[in-house]
């Protein structure tokens, strides 16, 4: 984004380890963003934007819900919906938490763009709005995601290493996010800056909504494209689309070349641990919650958000957005213990249940 990596990595750091208070210590002022003052009895609304992806009802939804409950002491309620990667949807569900007077919004967009009206109609109903994950487009009051391009860059570094000298002899196929995902334009963006003039893109997709039968079918597209022979890895996006792919690999009688991915759902550490997968990037939801909670619990209570976010965000459509950008950290099977295990998103029972045991054991995972 706009401002360097390692002092939002600090300030995000910071706010991590001063959660607990913030929103409440965040000054008597009201901010000009904010909604008249309230106390702890709030209502929170909370737009996802699908279910395919793990992340957002394992980690999102319950970790947002559980913040609010804790800086309002368990009287902030939190209405929850989620759009099923529908944007028309989204729309309506903005209208309908404006009709029922929520006190704040926090929206993940389907589409970034698509959102821009509803956003306003909450801005001119009296409704603060966070953007959540995706900098979505309208008079947004803030924002918190990742560095989406440092995500790409860690994507891009990782297939490089992992290619050695066939990245010099093949080519790649470049699996990136949907096109009206605004992370998915930085994280292609962060990738083409390691990973051009590096290594040969055979061919290059924007995968419609994320999907992993699109992401399948795209790379059946470039095998035929480009021959089975010809391909030494593949970048893709997440780890969604990376199952569509290896499965597609698989069927081609292609094995053990490199796949990228994030947001290190089960399915793919546990394809990180047998191989299929090289990597995915960790990204550490709870610490991106939290802060999500924090802004939305201060807004509706017409406080500051100066405590909470130390950075400035620039949209399409907003200037200088408070914001939080959370650090993220490259997952392989070198690292799992050190970050997903460490940090309770799963158990060693999970990941190694069943037919993943004996890889488990050969990687030193007990």
């Amino acid at each position: 984004m706009r401002r360097a990596a390692v002092a939002i990595a600090a300030g995000a750091m910071a706010v991590s380890l001063a959660a607990c208070g913030s929103a409440k210590e965040s000054g008597d002022n009201a901010d000009s963003t904010g909604s008249a003052k309230k106390g702890d009895d709030i209502k929170v609304g909370l737009l996802l934007p699908e279910n395919a992806t793990a992340r957002y009802e394992k980690f999102d939804r319950p970790l947002i819900q559980k913040k609010v409950k804790e800086l309002t002491g368990g009287k902030g309620e939190v209405v929850y919906a989620n759009a099923n990667q529908d944007a028309a949807k989204q729309n309506q569900q903005v209208d309908t938490m404006v009709s029922n007077k929520v006190d704040v919004l926090i929206v993940d967009a389907v589409d970034s763009k698509a959102i821009a009206g509803s956003v306003k109609k909450a801005k001119d109903a009296g409704i603060p709005v966070v953007a959540y994950d995706r900098l979505a487009e309208g008079p947004i009051d803030a924002y918190t995601s990742f560095d989406n391009v440092t995500v790409g860059k860690t994507q891009g570094e990782a297939l490089l290493k992992a290619l050695g000298d066939k990245a010099k002899d093949g080519q790649i196929v470049m699996m990136n996010g949907s096109s009206t995902d605004p992370n998915a334009a930085q994280f292609k963006q962060g990738a083409h800056s390691v990973l051009d003039g590096k290594v040969k893109i055979g061919r290059e997709y924007d995968t419609k909504e994320w999907k992993p039968e699109n992401a399948n079918a795209n790379m059946e597209g470039a095998i035929s494209a480009l021959g089975k022979d010809k391909i030494v890895g593949v970048y893709s996006a997440n780890d969604g689309m990376a199952g569509g792919i290896i499965t597609a690999l698989k069927a081609a009688g292609i094995a053990d070349i490199p796949v990228t991915g994030q947001d290190a759902e089960l399915a793919g550490v546990q394809r990180i641990v047998t191989g299929e997968q090289y990597m995915s990037v960790y990204k550490p939801y709870p610490q991106e919650a939290d802060v999500a909670a924090e802004m939305a619990v201060a807004l509706a209570q017409g406080k500051s958000l100066d405590s909470i976010a130390k950075d400035k965000v620039d949209s399409p459509t907003t200037k200088a957005v408070p914001s939080v950008l959370v650090p993220v950290v490259s997952l392989t099977k070198d690292n799992i213990n050190d970050t997903v295990i460490k940090d309770g998103i799963y158990t060693v029972n999970e990941i190694c249940a069943g037919k993943y045991k004996a890889a488990c054991d050969k990687i030193g995972l007990k």
